[in-house]
């Protein structure tokens, strides 16, 4: 019978206890939406939207959107959102804002949108900004990405459907906005505990608790295996 060394057994189990754990890590919360009539060139549609509280130590107290390309911030009114929150728009979108939130509330409000473009899917840019001044950035086009933006899906257009005209004080083909610059607020001991929260999706805590966690299941492995070699002697 062959016999594994401690050195290698040693390192296989450790291995195998960071997949586990690395598999065992939940996905990083981010901003979704929906729609109660998510079609191309659809009217008068309600877009909910659903922004996770990532930050343990402040709550979120903004929500500013950039639209995508077909609807005009003239073209969205507020539907509904949390207690005191005001809804204002600007050259490329609008904010939603208000009172900070309890830490760890999410902030759930709708908007309804004159029409949808005719287009297969449209993605809403998001940032939330927190008590602390610490700014979420859901940006990225690509889905698979680490801050992807919200996305609405559509079905394809009805039968028959059109565009309709702007609203009054719209621009037919709004300028494409350049992506909202990164704000930096002064560090402090809140902003620190959510940095990598922003940049990698996980905050350095999750990663902590990981590294701890293999390190204390492999000196298991170890000792256990000392063990048997101690009383096989």
């Amino acid at each position: 019978m062959s016999r594994i060394t401690l050195p290698r057994l040693s390192v296989a189990a450790a291995t195998a206890v960071t997949a586990v754990l690395l598999t065992a890590v939940p996905a990083a919360a981010h901003t979704e939406v929906e729609a109660d009539k998510a079609q191309a060139l659809a009217e008068n549609v309600t877009v909910s939207f659903h922004a996770e509280a990532e930050s343990d130590t402040s709550g979120i107290k903004e929500v500013r959107v950039v639209l995508p390309e077909g609807i005009a911030p003239a073209d969205v009114a507020y539907g509904e959102g949390p207690k005191g929150w005001k809804f204002n728009t600007t050259d490329d979108g609008y904010t939603v804002g208000g009172a900070e939130l309890k830490t760890g509330t999410s902030a759930e409000y709708s908007v309804v949108v004159r029409q949808l473009p005719d287009a297969e899917e449209v993605p809403f840019k998001t940032l939330q900004t927190y008590g602390d001044g610490h700014v979420d950035r859901w940006i990225e086009l690509d889905e698979n990405g680490e801050n992807p933006a919200p996305t609405l899906k559509l079905k394809a257009a009805a039968p028959g459907a059109k565009p309709v005209a702007s609203s009054p004080g719209a621009s037919a083909s709004p300028s494409p906005s350049p992506t909202p610059e990164r704000t930096t607020p002064p560090a402090s001991p809140q902003a620190a505990d959510t940095d990598e929260d922003e940049d990698g999706g996980m905050s350095a805590v999750a990663w902590t608790g990981i590294g701890a966690g293999i390190l204390v299941a492999a000196a298991a492995v170890v000792f256990a295996v000392r063990r048997r070699g101690g009383a096989g002697e």
